[in-house]
């Protein structure tokens, strides 16, 4: 289970979240896996239709992983209209154009859609279908909308780990503000602007003793750029002391006042 913190717990609280329904699963490991990509993203209501090898199932269990809380809470129905009798908005994925009238979503799309069908105070539900055949028409029948992942035309087909791991995702960004960068700065910090300046001073001082800042109508461009160089690093305040002890002992040899070495 790499990446699985169990003291972290704590910190991600189950939302509430679609309902993921599979019809007709095949293979308990399949459900299993199923399992562990919505628990990846926060997602717990798993629903089976006619899974093919009963339930429980053991080997589902294992492919899990960990995902005990969506395998120990998953409820079975004999028919896909029980499984969302409850249910305000359900979106059913499908690999192929079928021949009805719904609107077809992409996967963000689909979240938004979820997302705000939750935000309404309704409950929502994400359909798939047997890992062989997909959703029967009957069953997408009871669907709001479809959705279709813009995927390799030649070879669209996902498994249904994949599937489900892919749509729990996208739910999952949709209402996350994790911050599209960070830096993890330990035990140090950034560099203020009068450290970084202090470095630039050290170091173009001893390039203008060593004669690498020439000719003199060129120093001051060399030096912006020398300048935007170090800027550009985003460096710490650890990495600024590191950078002026390299200066410092590749000049050590040479004491102040002397010319540069021939």
């Amino acid at each position: 289970m790499a990446g699985t913190d169990q003291t972290r717990r704590d910190e991600a609280p189950l939302e509430a979240g679609p309902a993921v329904i599979l019809v007709a699963p095949q293979l308990g490991e399949n459900i299993g896996t199923a399992a562990r990509a919505m628990l990846n993203f926060g997602l717990t209501d798993l629903r089976l239709v006619r899974p093919r090898d009963g339930w429980p199932n053991e080997r589902a269990r294992a492919a899990a992983s960990g995902a005990d809380i969506v395998v120990d809470g998953a409820r079975v129905f004999d028919t896909t209209a029980a499984a969302v009798a409850d249910l305000d908005y359900v979106i059913a994925t499908t690999a192929r154009a079928r021949d009805m009238v719904k609107p077809i979503l992409t996967p963000d799309a689909a979240a938004a859609g979820l997302r705000d069908a939750v935000r309404k105070g309704g409950q929502a539900g994400l359909l798939f279908g047997p890992e062989r055949t997909g959703l029967e028409n009957d069953d997408l029948a009871f669907a709001d909308a479809l959705m279709m992942v813009p995927v390799n035309p030649a070879f669209a087909s996902l498994n249904l780990a994949q599937c489900v791991l892919l749509m729990a995702y996208e739910w999952h960004k949709a209402g996350d503000a994790t911050a599209p960068m960070r830096i993890e700065y330990l035990q140090t910090r950034p560099a203020s602007k009068a450290e970084l300046l202090g470095f630039f001073v050290h170091l173009e001082s001893e390039l203008d003793r060593f004669g690498f800042l020439k000719p003199p109508e060129k120093r001051p461009s060399m030096i912006r750029n020398l300048r935007n160089m170090f800027q550009r690093a985003v460096l710490t305040e650890q990495e600024i002391r590191t950078l002026r002890g390299v200066v410092a002992a590749l000049t050590r040899r040479f004491p102040k006042g002397e010319g540069p070495p021939e």
